[in-house]
């Protein structure tokens, strides 16, 4: 940890000021020796005392400053390998066609629903307008159907009665035909019965000859209206079988009736296909005005005039949102650092501010394992390195100079640990 590393550096610094003190203590009493070949006196006491008092300042002083520095750091976790990021929305053409209008221009601030560029529409308003004449033709082919159904299901209605009337007409017709008939062949009946007696009474000159053709004539007229009646009859009866025949026929109209109904369910879905054609042509005409969704800047503008754009194709983004920092601590740091602690950011752009924060969140991973080619350690020459760990750190504060951090600028965080 730092404040380790600074109580062995000012250790070392004591040695070497003792060291120093015994040195130079040592290279006075060589100059001396040199001055006067007989015995060295001892040396002054005041100068003795000058120097206990020289290694014993030297000595306070750098154990008060590695106090001061331990009681700085001790709590406290930094790191220099830290920056600046933020919300980016990369804007893509949904459509293809080449770029009639352009809105912005480079770092430009724009708000939510600004129409930043226009593709030419002109192709994508043919669409929108075949598919609605398609869709007044599939409206106009189903609403003929649904007439269509209401006037077979009133037809057929008609029809069904109809043909029960003339059924029971023509059931009321035979009867009557078969009573006719009944009727003359008991006339028939008599006629011959009349005819056989005056026959008799003939033969015993009785009656006249004229009765006699009189009763002769009466018995084939009734014997020529028996005829009549049954050719009557069977003609009636023939009616009744016609009668029940049209009667069947519709009775069967239900089937045309269904038949048209279904023909006429397939022109509604005829209808929703258009429909559906219509809005997804609408929809392709909606994508030719590129609209910011968020508010923000403009950067990595890639979009000029007259320009064709491919679906997909990156053509800007938008930086949006507050910004955060990303701060990348050694794994030996994260003991203690967990999320919610206070946290104080430097920026080397403005070095003399300081921003308040949070740790926010600590990835579940450190940064080499999320790359692209994330190191491969079973190997036989793996050597061990510390592994870093991104941090999350949210700022408290929303004041002006944190629309001025970029994302990609250099910080320093600085992580009170202390705090639970």
């Amino acid at each position: 940890m730092p404040w380790r590393v600074s109580i062995l550096h000012g250790l070392t610094l004591i040695l070497r000021a003792e060291k120093f003190v015994i040195l130079s203590m040592t290279q006075d009493s060589q100059i001396m020796s040199e001055v006067d070949n007989t015995a060295t006196p001892p040396l002054p006491l005041y100068k003795q005392k000058q120097f206990k008092k020289l290694v014993f300042w030297l000595t306070a002083i750098i154990f008060i400053t590695l106090l001061i520095a331990w009681l700085y750091t001790h709590n406290r976790e930094s790191t220099d390998d830290a920056f600046i990021d933020a919300n980016i929305v990369q804007i893509s053409p949904h459509v293809s066609g080449y770029v009639s209008q352009v809105n912005v221009n480079d770092n430009q601030w724009v708000k939510q629903g600004e129409v930043l560029a226009l593709i030419d529409p002109r192709d994508y308003q043919i669409q929108v307008d075949l598919a609605q004449a398609a869709l007044d033709a599939a409206v106009a082919r189903h609403g003929a159907s649904v007439h269509d159904v209401s006037l077979t299901q009133e037809t057929t209605h008609a029809v069904v009665s109809q043909a029960v009337s003339n059924l029971y007409a023509a059931q009321a017709q035979a009867q009557q035909a078969q009573s006719l008939v009944a009727a003359a062949l008991a006339q028939a009946r008599l006629a011959q019965t009349d005819l056989r007696r005056y026959q008799t009474l003939f033969g015993k000159d009785e009656v006249s000859k004229q009765k006699l053709d009189q009763v002769a004539a009466s018995e084939v007229s009734a014997r020529a209206n028996l005829e009549a009646q049954k050719k009557a009859s069977l003609a009636a009866q023939a009616q009744v079988a016609v009668a029940q025949a049209k009667l069947k026929e519709a009775q069967s109209a239900p089937k045309q009736i269904a038949v048209k109904v279904d023909q006429a369910k397939g022109g509604a879905a005829s209808v929703e296909e258009a429909l559906a054609n219509l809005k997804a042509a609408q929809l392709n005409l909606s994508y030719t005005r590129l609209v910011s969704p968020v508010t923000g800047h403009i950067v990595r503008k890639n979009l000029s005039l007259g320009q064709l754009l491919a679906p997909g194709s990156a053509v800007l983004g938008i930086v949006y949102g507050s910004p955060w920092v990303v701060a990348n601590f050694k794994e030996t740091q994260l003991t203690s650092m967990h999320r919610g602690q206070r946290v104080e950011v430097k920026v080397d752009a403005f070095p003399h501010l300081v921003l308040h924060a949070h740790v926010d969140s600590i990835q579940n991973g450190t940064g080499s394992r999320f790359s692209l080619l994330p190191p491969e350690n079973a190997t036989g020459n793996y050597v061990k390195i510390v592994q870093r760990v991104p941090v999350k750190i949210v700022f408290d504060e929303s004041s002006d100079i944190l629309n001025r951090l970029l994302p990609g600028m250099s910080v320093t965080p600085v992580v009170y640990l202390n705090d639970q």
